[in-house]
């Protein structure tokens, strides 16, 4: 991000044919994190006596969890500042609500159908509640206290709720958001930590706060309203949206890679001391912010790095796949294996996961997604539209984040 280039202004800077290829990496960074807190996790939700980690050594097993808990956190945090700013940097205002809707809904439920069918016939269908079953397949549980709820069937997917409302809302935030004057789009942005601030005081003073979990000294009730409750991760969302357009209009500053790396370790390290609910997004909001602005501006300016690499490229594409078979490959195939591994062993197991989450995800991706992303999620064009700017615009399409 740090190699020179040529500048830009917002006059010359056509989001809608900009692509971010950076990104796209970035998301396969952001989801691997995500895959290793899952993979290592010691409680198994489909079956508590079997744990999630193949690591026989105790101790190596809970320092692995123990580490990687925050980064979870900090990740989903990401995914959805990130959806915001892709939304907004690629979306015309003067599309109609029901195209934006219709791509969005192309993009989120075939992935996770499939899965949610896969899940039913592998186990769910036995062992998750008949009343759970409707909320996850249509992306409604995580509005529910209800703790099977939140978590039946494919228990990852919950974040999806968010995302399902993020897009449905987005129609009627993107003009709001767009007129904002240049000059007030910081001070909009600090709005959204405020709202953050006040969600968290909300949820340590007002939300039920009996029989305080063991690993995170919160309720149930307030793990929920503070982490799951989609209309609390809106501010995320919309933050993103602001950011878009202050790298749009040139306002962000040139960082260097160096710095942004360091106030993103910055960030880890508070997200793993501070304390729920501020460690679920707060502490982080900033870091993933900046590193969000920083790689999409270094995209603009036409560098390139590793994030934009072709392996990086693919892997970012096929990161949504490979975050909905998660559960159903990892932590469901956990409870079919017995026993832990010596710490050999269980590195070698654990690398075989990844392999085979990287191919089942690339098999949906191919299949399921992209088949029905071309078909469903772009209208249809006289056939005088010039080849490239359908090219361009299903460029476009493909770096949105799900």
């Amino acid at each position: 991000m740090s190699t020179k280039a040529p500048t830009y202004t917002p006059d010359t800077l056509n989001p809608a044919k900009t692509r971010l290829p950076s990104l796209t990496g970035l998301r396969w960074v952001a989801a691997l994190t995500i895959f290793i807190v899952h993979s290592t996790m010691l409680y198994n939700a489909y079956d508590p006596a079997v744990p999630v980690s193949l690591w026989g050594d105790q101790s190596v097993a809970q320092g692995i969890n123990d580490f990687m808990v925050p980064f979870g956190f900090v990740c989903l945090s990401f995914f959805f500042i990130l959806s915001g700013f892709v939304l907004n940097w690629t979306v015309d205002m003067k599309e109609k609500a029901r195209t934006i809707w219709r791509r969005r809904i192309a993009k989120l439920f075939p992935n996770h159908i499939v899965t949610w069918a896969v899940c039913m016939v592998l186990f769910a269908a036995a062992t998750v509640p008949t009343y759970s079953w409707l909320p996850n397949l249509f992306l409604l549980h995580s509005w529910s206290p209800d703790p099977d709820v939140q978590s039946g069937v494919n228990f990852p997917v919950w974040s999806l709720c968010s995302e399902l409302l993020f897009y449905l809302l987005f129609p009627f935030l993107i003009k709001p958001i767009r007129r904002i004057a240049q000059h007030r789009l910081w001070w909009w942005a600090g709005s959204m930590a405020i709202g953050i601030v006040v969600f968290n005081l909300i949820t340590l003073y007002l939300i039920n706060d009996a029989n305080p979990t063991p690993v995170i000294p919160l309720s149930l009730d307030q793990i929920w309203f503070s982490y799951k409750f989609p209309v609390g991760r809106m501010f995320e969302f919309v933050l993103g949206m602001i950011m878009a357009r202050i790298v749009q209009a040139g306002m962000f500053p040139r960082i260097k890679a160096g710095w942004v790396a360091l106030l993103y370790l910055a960030g880890l390290v508070a997200a793993s001391f501070i304390p729920a609910p501020w460690q679920f997004s707060l502490v982080t909001l900033v870091p993933n912010a900046v590193v969000i602005a920083a790689v999409a501006q270094s995209d603009v300016r036409g560098n390139r790095n590793f994030l934009s690499s072709k392996p990086m490229i693919f892997l970012g594409n096929i990161s949504f796949a490979f975050f909905v078979v998660q559960a159903p490959l990892v932590v469901w195939g956990r409870t079919q294996l017995t026993g832990t591994f010596s710490t050999p062993v269980a590195t070698l197991l654990w690398f075989a996961e990844l392999g085979a989450t990287i191919l089942v995800a690339w098999v949906l991706y191919s299949v399921v997604e992209m088949p029905v992303m071309k078909h469903w999620s772009r209208k249809k064009r006289p056939v005088t539209t010039l080849p490239e700017a359908r090219t361009e615009r299903s460029a476009a399409e493909s770096e949105l984040v799900a």
